[in-house]
């Protein structure tokens, strides 16, 4: 018995796996080909024994840019989902397909997987086929894919409008596909044609992307001549100016009349920026209105100085920024150390800016606010570069157009690099900044001229706070350090005081450090930057 036993477990175990196995299927089709190229399919499905599932294949590559596609419409007998038709068992299934129709030289080709995908292995298929012409050529290929191997037969009956194919055993999976040559024009099907996605499609270079460069390149040229014409006329101004500060034989040249150091530096680069309240800070103090004491200090300790308020300093004739300053400065006291004003003026350091750029728009130099006009033209390039983002993503993905995107992103970006230089002096700030430059020219040369050793301090005082403007603070402050007095070295000047033991052979160096720490606590507001 235990002999037995033992056969009957193992001839039990044996035939399990064909048990599990799914039953081979026999399918019959039927392709029937129509007018514009839709091909109508019946498929009889037997020896299912319950749901069996195929999945078409509907994408081929058709070329180095192009994927065939094949549809699958007006399914009945099964449910299809996606590319996955499910029966549930025995049965018939119909439907159509579309873009299974090609011109291929001067014969109209039909190419269908007529079987193949299913769950199961197929016994038998058999697939008839039938045309509104004469078949010209015919073949198949049976297994994978890719299989060049034909089929078991491929005949034609005796009127040249039907053909019929058979293949036995196939796996799971794999496919019979037939193909029919027709006369040119026998259905008018084309194939369904999709640009397959690639950097180098996208981004094709042809007639109408090459021409959107070269418009491209034309615009940004002609931008270019226009900044060239709105503002080359300053360049023109500038160099007749220098030609007369040339001619100057004697005496000294002048900054324009009236014209304070923060607008100089404002007209010159067209920005309120940080030495330009440095530069005035200093002014203030040449021309009487706050005193700067320098503290003493040990051999480690950072630099300090007091500002101190001058009485009876006449603040109403102070210019609207140069008042907002002042204010931002004092707060209603008296004096204030250096070091205490950094981080202090948020509240203030705006107006200080807003009034610098409507005072150039005042004086003439500026049709609009510089700082107004950058911000529209470089926000107008922001937004363009955004906007080609967008077209490049959107033209790359659907077409093969990408390069026009990324012709609006340079075109954006040259329009926000741009924009920095947007701001167009007047004729008059022309000439105001080329007799500046000339007023420059004179300064950084640090000729005395026949400037009276009793007059120098005064005039060379004045002059600082320009140089400052034009970074030349270490040259100029030499030229103030060098005055003397009686034969003897000046201890002090009337607006600027040093500590014990200090003389005006140090200003030089007391100057270069007073100017960079103040940048330095004006800039840590974040309200300012020098550019």
């Amino acid at each position: 018995m235990t002999g037995i036993r033992v056969a009957f477990i193992a001839l039990l175990m044996g035939a399990m796996p064909f048990a599990a196995q799914t039953a081979p299927l026999t399918d019959e089709v039927t392709l029937e080909l129509g007018k514009g190229g839709v091909l109508h399919v019946t498929e009889k499905i037997s020896g299912a024994g319950g749901k069996v599932e195929r999945t078409f294949l509907t994408r081929t590559r058709f070329d180095d840019d192009f994927d065939r596609i094949y549809r699958i419409s007006n399914v009945k007998g099964g449910t299809l989902a996606g590319d996955v038709l499910t029966m549930q068992g025995d049965g018939t299934v119909s439907y159509d397909v579309t873009g299974a129709v090609t011109q291929v030289g001067g014969t109209e080709e039909l190419r269908w997987f007529a079987v193949g995908g299913w769950s199961a292995p197929v016994a038998k298929a058999t697939v008839k086929v039938s045309g509104p012409a004469a078949i010209q050529n015919l073949s198949c290929f049976a297994g994978d894919l890719t299989s060049a191997i034909g089929c078991t037969s491929a005949s034609m009956d005796h009127t040249g409008v039907r053909a019929e194919f058979e293949q036995q055993g196939l796996n799971a999976g794999q496919a019979l596909t037939v193909v029919l040559g027709y006369p040119k024009g026998t259905s008018g099907g084309e194939p369904i044609l999709q640009r397959r996605w690639s950097m180098t499609s996208a981004f094709t270079l042809d007639t109408v992307t090459g021409g959107a460069l070269a418009g491209l390149l034309a615009l940004l040229l002609g931008g270019v001549g226009l900044l060239w014409w709105t503002r080359g006329r300053d360049a023109r101004a500038v160099g007749h100016e220098q030609g007369a500060v040339a001619a100057v034989q004697d005496g000294h040249f002048t900054p324009p009349d009236g014209v304070r150091p923060g607008q100089i530096g404002t007209l010159i680069d067209e920005q309120a920026d940080v030495i330009d309240v440095t530069a005035t800070i200093v002014d203030l103090a040449v021309r009487g209105y706050l005193r700067i004491d320098e503290q003493p200090r040990q051999t480690y300790d950072a630099p300090d100085w007091v500002l101190v308020r001058l009485p009876n300093a006449p603040i109403a004739s102070l210019l609207p920024y140069e008042r907002a300053l002042y204010d931002a400065i004092f707060e209603g006291r008296d004096s204030v150390l250096l070091s205490q004003l950094s981080g202090a003026f948020h509240a203030h350091l705006g107006k200080v800016r807003d009034a610098l750029y409507t005072d150039v728009v005042r004086q003439g130099w500026f049709a609009r606010r510089p700082d107004a006009v950058r911000t529209r033209w470089t926000t107008a390039g922001v937004a363009l570069c955004l906007l080609g983002v967008a077209a490049t993503a959107a033209l790359a993905w659907f077409t093969t157009y990408g390069l026009l995107g990324l012709a609006v992103i340079i075109a954006g970006a040259a329009l926000a690099i741009g924009g920095q230089s947007m701001p167009a002096k007047t004729a008059k700030g022309s000439a105001a900044l080329a007799h500046t430059l000339g007023f420059r020219h004179y300064l950084m040369t640090g000729d005395l001229g026949n400037v009276p050793e009793q007059h120098r301090v005064e005039l060379f005082s004045r002059y600082l706070p320009y140089a400052v403007i034009f970074d030349g603070v270490e040259h100029w402050s030499r030229v103030v350090a060098s005055v003397t007095g009686n034969g003897q070295q000046a201890d002090n000047l009337y607006w600027y005081h040093g500590p014990a033991e200090w003389d005006l052979s140090k200003f030089a160096g007391s100057m270069r450090t007073f100017t960079t720490t103040t940048s330095g606590a004006i800039s840590s507001t974040r309200q300012f930057r020098s550019l």
